[in-house]
């Protein structure tokens, strides 16, 4: 878009009018005095009207005054500059994790196994699998790494900025896959020992479990938790499930019920400095993965810089080129005679 670095000077536009005026109405002509005025009497009395050199002083005066107000092209530029931080999340892979949890509009068995069958209804991991993906894919700064978890800890996937890579790892983990038990200090420990030494300037781990601690490990959660805050690891937990849930076995949905440890996850978060979260269903889900997206925020620098392109040394050449070009004509065809 082509802007003025000096819009101000179009204002001298107004004296072009007053200098029409002076120039082709009140300034009086120059003559040539001749004996007689037979030379003329061939031209049968006709008059030939060519335009005056004051055309083209005009002209120059114009394009002068928007010379002055430099006229240029602006390329805008913004130059992002985002730094990242590098967020780790471990995610429950116990056998509880196939477990349902109905929403509240669904009451009766057909309309479940309806959205079961649309997609519409899906289980704990599938409904945490979409979340994380949606999460992963809103923050393309950020290198993100994934541990699953049952009885041991598993790496699924390195702190990588390679996101397509870590959501196709992350479609392929199932319930169960790794055993039914849940070891929770193990992927914190395992997550932790990953980001200590990261350079990034904030480290995340955010543990998502529907179970209760029942694996006996050397080091418990909570000595996790304090490890975690000794090497500045943030530490959030994500309780998973309802009271509202099934299980489905040869094709029949049994009751079931939220079964982690609130307690112990809200403790861990505490002493990490991190929060505590509940996602009682895939709406909750959601809600959580949008507030932990807020609170884990990526810097953004912006600075905008403009290369312009100047159109007033051209306008300036055209300027000069019009006063010749009057001058010339003034001395040549416009060349006047009484």
């Amino acid at each position: 878009m082509i802007s003025f670095a000096y819009p101000w000077v179009l204002t001298l536009l107004v004296l072009i009018p007053l200098l029409y005026l002076y120039l082709l109405r009140f300034k009086r002509r120059p003559t040539v005095t001749v004996p007689s005025l037979r030379i003329f009497s061939r031209l049968g009395g006709r008059r030939y009207r060519l335009p005056t050199a004051e055309y083209f002083y005009l002209a120059a005066a114009l394009v002068l005054i928007v010379a002055l107000a430099r006229p240029r092209l602006g390329d805008e530029r913004v130059l992002i500059r985002a730094q990242g931080i590098d967020l780790i999340l471990a995610l429950d892979l116990s056998g509880s994790m196939a477990a349902i949890d109905v929403p509240r509009n669904i009451t009766t068995v057909r309309e479940l196994e309806r959205g079961l069958t649309d997609g519409r209804v899906k289980d704990r991991l599938g409904v945490a699998k979409e979340e994380l993906q949606k999460f992963v894919e809103g923050r393309p700064n950020d290198r993100i790494g994934l541990i699953g978890f049952g009885p041991l800890a598993y790496n699924v996937a390195p702190p990588t900025l390679d996101h397509a890579w870590l959501l196709a790892q992350l479609e392929r983990l199932e319930p169960g896959i790794i055993g039914d038990a849940t070891g929770i200090a193990a992927p914190l420990a395992s997550g932790i020992h990953r980001l200590k030494s990261s350079p990034a300037p904030r480290r995340v781990l955010v543990l998502f479990t529907d179970g209760k601690n029942n694996v006996d490990n050397r080091i418990t959660p909570q000595q996790v938790a304090e490890l975690a805050k000794a090497t500045d690891v943030i530490i959030h937990t994500v309780g998973v499930g309802s009271d509202n849930a099934v299980v489905a076995q040869n094709g029949r949905f049994y009751p079931t019920g939220d079964s982690f440890d609130e307690p112990l996850l809200r403790e861990i978060a505490a002493k990490s400095g991190g929060t505590y979260f509940h996602a009682a269903d895939a709406e909750g889900m959601h809600r959580v993965m949008q507030e932990i997206n807020q609170l884990e925020k990526t810097t953004f620098e912006q600075p905008k810089y403009v290369e312009y392109r100047e159109y007033a040394p051209l306008l300036a050449v055209l300027t000069l080129g019009l006063l010749l070009l009057g001058l010339v004509w003034e001395s040549t065809l416009g060349l006047r005679l009484p």
